[in-house]
């Protein structure tokens, strides 16, 4: 038995249901019941035929697009593990490509960034590669960057802190920089941060990074070895919006791609393409009631 909850017009469900389960029909499954749950806030909770979840999601898409869903092959808990990509995602904007403006780079090196979410480059090639270009910009730079450019994406700070208070774990892990992800991650609440450090000597950019680099693999590999720490039967929640977080997305339990990049949506089992991240919190089954604010 496959499960999907999804946020539907309550208005227009029934029409919607029925061409649902006639696109179902045609993938070779089939609805087996509906459900409104108590404080369902606007989701449907479809109970289908084993089968593909992909179909599903498909079948989601052809009659409800644009919509905020998730397909599971068990029932849906709280998970024990958030684990989320920082660009795009937990904020606003992609960090490298403000920071550039600052340095007059910003069409050259958003345009290798897009490239990179969209699995067209490597990613650790085109990370060197942008970085490389900041050269000689200024450590004063980053900080009026984050005070005047990066904002928290709708209902981020929300998503983190009841995910918190409902005993989750909560990772940041980021192909972009802690010069940024440590303080977003504080502002949101976040327990953990993992990303890339940018070298800086004498007050500037040297064009080059510091350590191990945090690509797709190991992003798939701290969610991992959270899981670990936390004991068997855990369930973990991956979030993020680009190519590099598909192997993170795909290991999760509830792997959502949020606004999301067309590989990194097909990847996943849970999406968010038209509401803010509190969406995730719907999908999950948590009560507003519960909801946190920080």
């Amino acid at each position: 038995m496959l499960i999907a909850r999804l946020i539907a017009d309550t208005a227009t469900s029934e029409t919607h249901l029925d061409a649902f389960a006639a696109a179902l029909a045609d993938s070779g499954t089939a609805l087996k019941a509906v459900q409104r749950p108590e404080d369902a806030d606007g989701v449907l909770e479809l109970h289908i035929d084993d089968g593909y979840p992909g179909a599903v999601l498909t079948a989601i898409d052809t009659v409800f697009a644009p919509a905020d869903m998730l397909v599971s092959t068990a029932p849906i808990t709280v998970p024990k593990l958030f684990i989320s990509d920082m660009d795009s995602t937990m904020i606003g904007q992609e960090c490298i490509d403000e920071l550039a403006d600052y340095a007059g780079l910003k069409p050259q090196i958003a345009a290798i960034t897009e490239r990179a979410m969209q699995g067209e480059l490597d990613f650790e090639a085109a990370l060197r590669e942008r970085v490389a270009l900041l050269a000689g910009l200024k450590e004063s730079a980053i900080h009026a960057c984050l005070s005047e450019r990066i904002t928290a994406t709708p209902g981020a700070a929300t998503l983190v802190a009841t995910l918190a208070s409902l005993g989750a774990r909560t990772v940041l892990v980021t192909g972009g920089f802690h010069h940024f992800a440590d303080p977003v991650a504080e502002r949101l609440g976040f327990q953990h941060v993992v990303g890339n450090r940018l070298c800086v000597e004498g007050g500037a950019l040297t064009g080059r990074l510091r350590g191990p680099i945090v690509d797709s693999a190991v992003k798939a590999a701290v969610l991992r070895e959270e899981l670990d720490a936390l004991g068997d039967h855990a369930h973990s929640l991956a979030a993020g919006d680009g190519a590099n977080d598909i192997p993170m997305i795909e290991a999760a339990t509830y792997g959502f791609a949020y606004k999301a990049k067309p590989k990194a949506r097909a990847a996943a089992n849970g999406r968010v393409d038209s509401g803010n991240l509190t969406a995730v919190l719907r999908l999950l089954g948590i009560p507003r009631a519960q909801w946190r604010d920080s």
